[in-house]
């Protein structure tokens, strides 16, 4: 992605490399292409769907770089395969770096907060790009007790550790996300529910979101979908799951530590590809609103 001061951006479709181009990057249409115009020592951002499509895009770079460069892995890999990719990229002497990235659609405006894993001096090298892709302190209040100038964490990045940390710590948290998204979902559903009562669920949300202490961006998001349409009719309630929140239990199972909530919230994702809720129609709008998700054509 960048070496030195030059910006190269690869991809596959020659429009969007002719827009970024008239941003001011560099284009390239083809790995070769994009590997040769990186200055040296060279670092490459890949952004593709974890996975064969990572494991492939990652190899066909590492054929091309040499020692000392770097190739990192912005999307939302299982960790295990980082271990595998940096020891067979070790063995080229390419530093491969893990980063787990949290923001959604909204971090091109916001900035991302990301947690990453890899070595030491690759992450330092990487610093300025990371610095620039943060959110940065903004507005949030500081935590009592921080009281030097603020850490990299506070600008919302933090190396975590060595290859896998990064996307291990990302895991968990898309874990905890999950929880958190169905006990919005569930509690929607018996504020819709109950007969004693006629609810304005947006009016609820609303004033959620002032001085509570549920108040978070998933609230927001919630309230802005009630807000434009109560029923929230243009969703079914079909949910996915993106795979975090798998491996995040299986990982539970190996360590042995309960998980209950984490689980639960897996497996209502499943149910809601058998039966729709409004529980579901609520999870369905939150993930269209923090990551453009979009459901399946009919529901299925």
């Amino acid at each position: 992605m960048r070496g030195g001061h030059e910006t190269v951006v690869f991809d596959l479709s020659p429009e969007n490399v002719r827009q970024l181009e008239g941003e001011g990057a560099n284009g390239a249409t083809s790995l070769e292409e994009f590997a040769e115009k990186l200055n040296e020592p060279r670092a490459a951002w890949v952004m593709v769907p974890a996975g064969e499509p990572t494991d492939q895009t990652v190899m066909a770079l590492a054929e091309l770089f040499g020692p000392g460069d770097i190739i990192i892995d912005g999307g939302n890999s299982y960790f295990k395969d980082d271990l595998r990719r940096e020891r067979q990229l070790a063995e080229k002497g390419i530093h491969y770096v893990d980063v787990g990235t949290s923001g959604g659609v909204w971090g091109l405006e916001r900035g991302y907060c990301m947690m990453i894993g890899g070595p030491q001096e690759a992450v330092e090298r990487l610093d300025p790009v990371f610095a620039t892709l943060a959110p940065g302190p903004g507005e949030i209040e500081r935590t009592p007790g921080r009281d030097r100038e603020p850490a990299r964490v506070e600008h919302g990045y933090l190396h975590c550790g060595p290859a896998g940390a990064g996307h291990f710590v990302k895991m968990i948290h898309n874990g905890i996300e999950y929880g958190m998204m169905q006990a919005y979902a569930e509690g929607f559903d018996i504020l819709k529910s109950v007969g004693r009562y006629d609810l304005d669920l947006a009016e609820i949300a609303e004033v959620w979101r002032r001085g509570s202490v549920v108040t978070s961006w998933l609230l927001d998001l919630t309230a802005t979908a009630l807000a434009n349409d109560s029923r929230l009719s243009a969703y079914s309630g079909f949910v996915q799951d993106s795979g975090e929140g798998r491996w995040t239990i299986l990982t539970a199972v190996e360590e042995a530590v309960p998980a209950d909530v984490l689980s639960a919230s897996l497996y209502a994702r499943f149910r809601s590809r058998q039966e729709h809720t409004f529980a579901e129609k609520v999870l369905s709008a939150m993930r269209h609103g923090f990551g453009g998700h979009t459901e399946p054509p009919g529901g299925k």
